[in-house]
């Protein structure tokens, strides 16, 4: 059985939900077993999707500081991705301890815990991002009611706030659309970073994709990564994959590397939703 199994059926019945108006949580025992079929093929069939914009409170320090390293523009290529709504963080309103950052009418307005809090400098840094890309193998269209629904599904049902965030957010990607392209990332990647402006800096990023890749899948996308670091400069952001961290904790560590200048090092940790954030660069 797949790691990622459990998440699966938990998608597949509230996507059930969803698209029949039934509660399959007042007796999930009658509901997997009328529901077989459809549950067993959902499972079977549909990756999971979860698109969290809350990560994107982790993200954006890590995109200015970047951005502040090179010039304020910024070509975005996401591993991942979903439907894109990490590609149009730009897009979002931001608030810290130490001052706000972005859309201040966006619907979407990202204000969460601080166990460290992001420099006031920081924050009073401007990104413009130029390109968005990203590579998924079943990228999610929020243009369509079924794209929605499959979305939607990946996030707790119980999870109302969360719920409430993702609409929005998907309101602000309608507005925005970023570009989607099918694909496994670690085959098409090399192809994409050939075609990088030198007006900018490319940047790749990920929140959580790489933990489904296998070990050695792993080693083939940093090699890659590597390649194209040769040349010329490339960001990269990323959570790490648990076999990477150092000590254990509860969320994830956040990484960025500058590459040939600066290799990768820790500069945040966040909760696995960025319902925190611990700033540590």
């Amino acid at each position: 059985m797949r790691w990622d199994t459990p998440i699966r059926l938990l998608g597949g019945l509230h996507y059930l939900a969803l698209t029949d108006g039934i509660d399959p949580w007042a007796s999930p025992h009658d509901t997997l077993v009328e529901q077989r079929e459809r549950l067993s093929r959902f499972v079977r069939e549909q990756d999971v999707q979860t698109n969290e914009v809350g990560r994107c409170f982790g993200l954006l320090p890590a995109f200015l500081g970047l951005a502040h390293a090179t010039g304020e523009s910024l070509d975005l290529v996401e591993l991942g991705p979903s439907a894109g709504l990490n590609l149009v963080f730009d897009h979002y309103g931001y608030r810290y301890a130490n001052g706000e950052w972005g859309d201040p009418s966006s619907g979407v307005s990202l204000a969460h815990e601080e166990r460290a809090p992001v420099p006031a400098e920081l924050l009073a840094r401007r990104v413009t991002v130029r390109r968005r890309r990203g590579i998924d193998l079943n990228p999610i269209d929020v243009s369509t009611a079924d794209g929605v629904r499959t979305l939607t599904s990946f996030v707790w049902a119980d999870q109302q706030a969360r719920l409430e965030q993702l609409a929005r957010a998907i309101a602000v990607a309608r507005a925005h659309p970023p570009e989607l392209i099918q694909g496994d990332y670690v085959e098409l990647l090399p192809q994409v970073l050939a075609d990088r402006d030198e007006g900018a800096l490319t940047v790749v990023f990920q929140t959580a994709s790489t933990q489904y890749l296998r070990r050695e899948r792993y080693a083939d996308l940093r090699a890659v990564l590597a390649d194209a670091a040769r040349e010329a400069p490339l960001g990269w952001i990323s959570t790490q994959r648990h076999d990477e961290e150092a000590g254990e904790f509860h969320g994830y560590a956040l990484e960025v590397a500058l590459w040939p200048e600066r290799e990768a090092r820790v500069v945040a940790r966040m909760g696995y939703h960025g319902e925190w954030l611990d700033y540590l660069a």
